[in-house]
């Protein structure tokens, strides 16, 4: 009489019968089971990957991009195109048009796009009355020059020999030599400066009777120290006294002498305690107004003043 088989046997004999008939083998030692966080692992990791693949491909097709950009740009920058046809220029007073361009010196054949710029600038800076200028490229074809200028300060006589030649000298506010300013108006270094040159002269601040020793030079900076000393009062002047002053002697470096509109003499000396100086001088005007013609204040604890 045969046996039943137990249930074990049983369920052990179904499972495997359910295996070979689903897949035809059955190996238990090649099952384990996988937990959740191994298959988010293995997700981010594909997205990693699929994501760092598309970066890359992005990052390829730029840098392809920016090569066909180079290229293209060196070619239209070495083609005729946007060539410079006209040179305007902006700003300039003391300076004619045609000398800065003639001082630019453009290139024959530049264009907009190949143009040194900075260079052209340097050239124009080298000119004294140009103090800065930019190039500003106007498409299609042309290039602006604009131009900041230097203005006279003041205007200096300079004894230039020891034959006692007097050149009058215009001087910027940062204390450059501009150019000499001839007597003759009419001469033939006259006629050569523009008008603008004389008129401003003529309303600029004169200092005089600088000794011969000094030798002024168109681009030089001054380093006198009578002018320097004369240049630091009116400076520091800060009272309608300066609105005053017509011409300024500068015999030494701590003599300087100042003219009034008025015709009052102020031996001013050096530029130690110049509001003290100023407050003296108008002190003693409002006094004598009217009655006095020369103000020594050179020790101004100790003034002394002279009447008409």
């Amino acid at each position: 009489m045969a046996r039943r088989p137990t249930s074990a046997s049983s369920a052990r004999s179904s499972r495997s019968s359910s295996a070979r008939q689903a897949g035809g083998r059955y190996r238990g030692d090649n099952i384990r089971s996988v937990s959740v966080s191994e298959v988010r692992s293995a997700s981010r990791y594909k997205a990693r990957n699929g994501s760092s693949r598309r970066v890359a491909g992005v990052l390829v097709a730029f840098v392809v991009l920016l090569g066909v950009l180079g290229i293209g740009g060196f070619a239209l920058s070495n083609s005729g195109a946007f060539a410079v046809e006209q040179v305007t220029v902006s700003g300039a007073d003391h300076l004619s048009g045609d000398a800065l361009t003639e001082l630019a010196a453009v290139p024959e054949g530049s264009t907009l796009l190949n143009v040194d710029a900075n260079g052209i600038a340097t050239r124009l800076t080298s000119n004294p009355w140009v103090k800065s200028a930019s190039v500003d490229r106007v498409f299609p074809d042309t290039l602006n020059l604009s131009i900041t200028e230097r203005s006279i300060s003041a205007v200096v006589a300079v004894t230039v020999d020891s034959s006692n030649t007097v050149e009058r000298w215009a001087l910027s506010s940062d204390g450059m030599w501009l150019t000499k300013i001839p007597d003759d108006r009419n001469s033939a270094e006259g006629r050569a400066l523009p008008d603008s040159v004389y008129d401003d002269a003529a309303n600029a601040l004169e200092i005089t009777d600088i000794p011969y020793g000094s030798t002024p030079e168109a681009g030089s900076y001054c380093n006198n120290a009578n002018v320097e000393n004369a240049l630091g009062v009116i400076d520091g002047m800060t009272t309608e006294l300066a609105g005053q002053v017509k011409s300024v002697a500068a015999a030494s470096s701590d003599s300087t002498t100042l003219t009034l509109q008025n015709g009052i003499e102020i031996a001013f000396g050096d530029s130690n305690d110049i509001r003290d100086k100023e407050r003296v001088c108008l002190q003693l005007m409002k006094e004598h107004e009217g009655k006095i013609s020369y103000i020594n204040v050179r020790v101004v604890n100790k003034p002394v003043w002279r009447s008409v």
